[in-house]
């Protein structure tokens, strides 16, 4: 968790379960907004049974975790999450669920709203999240890419080492004859 955060409960607002009413930022940070996650496998489907929300619910968590570990990040670094449900029935389970990945004395600012309905049939909950990192990226994306373009010279050195090598073999070839 960056320094530069303070997790804040007032006393005169009731104490919330799981999450922190004030989360504030100051400093120099990233801030890391996730697209809201679906109980989706990496193959686009639905998880676990129909109606199944405790399997959507820890892979919807699954997801924001790979989603954090990309830009350097974990779930301490969460500062809001937004949660969509169809059903708030199902809240205490997005309780529990919540309870595995958020953990520690400072959860972040949450808010929870049901809806008639998402983006995708059969699923039953949608979290966003947004992270605050300090200013220095553990994984910046110019390196990344640098090391994507680092890569190619070496696969068009080795295709061209291929074509000379044949060129040579074709030589050598008509030398004979």
């Amino acid at each position: 968790m960056a320094s530069h955060l303070r997790f804040i409960n007032p006393k005169t607002i009731s104490a919330p379960p799981g999450y922190t009413h004030v989360v504030e930022a100051t400093g120099p940070g990233r801030i890391v907004y996730i697209a809201g996650q679906l109980g989706m496998d990496v193959g686009g489907k639905v998880v676990g049974q129909a109606g199944d929300f405790r399997a959507q619910a820890i892979q919807v968590y699954e997801n924001l975790k790979a989603a954090l570990a990309e830009v350097g990040a974990t779930f301490k670094d969460v500062v809001k999450t937004t949660n969509y449900l169809v059903d708030l029935k199902h809240l205490p389970l997005l309780r529990e669920a919540r309870g595995i990945y958020l953990t520690g004395p400072n959860p972040p600012a949450s808010t929870t709203i049901q809806i008639s309905g998402l983006a995708r049939e059969g699923a039953l909950l949608e979290i966003e999240a947004i992270a605050i990192l300090p200013a220095t990226a553990t994984k910046p994306a110019k390196a990344a890419a640098a090391k994507t373009k680092a890569a190619k010279p070496k696969s068009t050195t080795k295709k061209a080492a291929k074509k000379a090598s044949r060129k040579t073999a074709s030589k050598k070839k008509r030398n004979r004859k």
